[in-house]
């Protein structure tokens, strides 16, 4: 189920009821509610992969408590273990069976020994790699005795299956949301709002901003052995202003839908295009997965303790994973290795803390030091980006070699290009308001609130008519993929 669908849209409205005018005095009955509403949704792509993420909820409530009653070292180490295999296990299969067969084969093919072995139409169950993450932080917690395991199954199982962030995140601690399950619910009409608001913004983004530069840019990327370089860089522009729609909205939808419900998600973007620095940026995209790793994977490692050797290992540790994590693809892998060498010097020269606050914290506008600062961190971004988007190494090589070529300097010759000046024109809007917004926790959070009343709902009217006009072009959120 779509968050920018008309099934999502009756759906919601009628959970949402059911919630609080039904079972708004029943602690467990809103956990159940929850539960059933979760698996409904996921279940609306196909019900049968409803049976592998109840079997995961299960192997990990039971791993938890058999955890917590033991205090053998060697036990414990491999309930541990038992958690880590059964679940990575899982999805090293479903999303990364073929690619690892598919190099096998080409690995013994090279050295002249081919090999007999077909690949599987495998379907990747949606939300696998964020549902699989946020029940492995549960165990390794508990056998790091972070906290105890519960004993109630359904809270637990509405934990893993919460269906605002289910498919797409942020992947949620268990040490942050599970407790939410346990504390009494009540309406609170100013955090509904606040939810609503940030629905909004967050169907702004991706209807508005994602969908329309996803157009451009698959035109692009489709074509770009046949356009000048201009052409290309406005491709580059065009995704990276569509993946941080897609998939920011999806988070901004995601935490104001679960604030309907009177739960905390956190924050998953900070406006990470105001970046002035790659560590910094990456403080800011995808602030769930990057603290996940750096939390369970990069500190256990050393983190940057040890020898400078040590840090390159662990550095180049976390972003290849990281790159990996998003799909079986080697244009994913390299991605995370070119912003491990982004960020190798940064590290290495001891300025990765440098930017903790906002740019032009208190100002209105940046300084030519910031605003170069944050032109440079975009542009490597956007070369980065590229692999990200292509099909293939050597598609992605080709499109960065078609950028610094003579043409760069050229009119852009795509089809469209035209039309494609009005979406640039949204997207110059857009970063407008996010720069004026980006000391809350999303752009319009506090916009409009000391206007007159009927001046601000006219304005939150008009952003909904944008929606609903833009609605036509409805694309997929790209990290349904992942």
């Amino acid at each position: 189920m779509l968050f920018n669908s008309v099934d999502f849209a009756v759906f919601l409205p009628l959970v949402f009821l059911a919630y609080w005018f039904v079972t708004q005095h029943n602690l467990k009955a809103q956990n159940i509610l929850l539960l059933l509403a979760s698996y409904l949704f996921y279940g609306w792509w196909d019900w049968r992969f409803l049976s592998l993420i109840l079997f995961s909820t299960i192997i990990d409530y039971t791993i938890g408590l058999h955890l917590h009653k033991t205090n053998r070292s060697q036990k414990r180490k491999l309930l541990l273990w038992l958690s880590l295999l059964i679940n990575l296990g899982f999805l090293g299969f479903f999303k990364y069976y073929n690619f690892f067969l598919d190099n096998l084969i080409e690995a013994f093919t090279f050295f002249g020994t081919p090999l007999q072995a077909r690949s599987l139409s495998i379907i990747l169950p949606v939300g696998i790699s964020f549902y699989t993450f946020q029940t492995l932080s549960y165990t390794i917690d508990i056998y790091r005795r972070k906290m105890e395991p519960t004993h109630n199954f359904i809270a637990f199982a509405a934990f893993v299956s919460f269906f605002p962030q289910l498919v797409a995140g942020p992947i949620e601690r268990a040490q942050n949301l599970l407790p939410q399950f346990f504390k009494p619910r009540k309406f609170n009409y100013t955090c509904a709002v606040d939810g609503l608001r940030q629905i909004l913004w967050g169907l702004v983004k991706k209807v508005i901003v994602a969908d329309s530069c996803a157009r451009y840019a698959n035109i692009i990327f489709d074509n770009s052995d046949d356009l000048t370089g201009s052409s290309l860089v406005l491709g580059a522009v065009f995704f990276a202003f569509q993946i941080y729609g897609d998939f920011s909205g999806y988070s901004d939808i995601a935490i104001g839908t679960a604030r309907l419900f009177g739960f905390n998600l956190m924050k998953n973007f900070a406006f990470p295009y105001f970046s002035r620095d790659i560590a910094e940026f990456w403080r800011r995209w995808h602030i769930s997965l990057s603290t996940w790793f750096r939390d369970y994977l990069y500190i256990p490692l050393g983190g940057s303790r040890g020898n400078t050797a040590m840090q390159v290992r662990n550095v180049f540790i976390i972003f290849v994973v990281s790159g990996f994590w998003h799909g079986a693809n080697w244009t994913f892998i390299v991605w995370g290795g070119i912003n491990a060498l982004y960020f190798l010097p940064i590290l290495l020269s001891g300025k990765n803390r440098r930017h903790l606050d906002d740019v032009a914290s208190g100002k209105i506008y940046a300084s030519f030091r910031e605003i170069s600062s944050i032109g440079f961190t975009f542009i490597l971004t956007l070369l980065a980006w590229i692999f990200f988007r292509a099909e293939n190494i050597s598609h992605a090589w080709n499109y960065i070699q078609g950028i610094f070529s003579q043409s760069l300097f050229q009119v852009p010759n795509f089809d469209g290009f035209i039309p494609s000046k009005a979406v640039l024109g949204i997207v110059a809007i857009f970063v407008i308001v996010e720069w004026f917004g980006r000391t809350g926790v999303y752009a319009i959070e506090k916009l409009g609130l000391k206007w007159h009343p009927m001046v601000r709902l006219g304005f939150y009217y008009l952003l909904s008519l944008a929606v609903l006009l833009f609605s036509g072009q409805k694309q997929e959120f790209i990290y349904f993929q992942f």
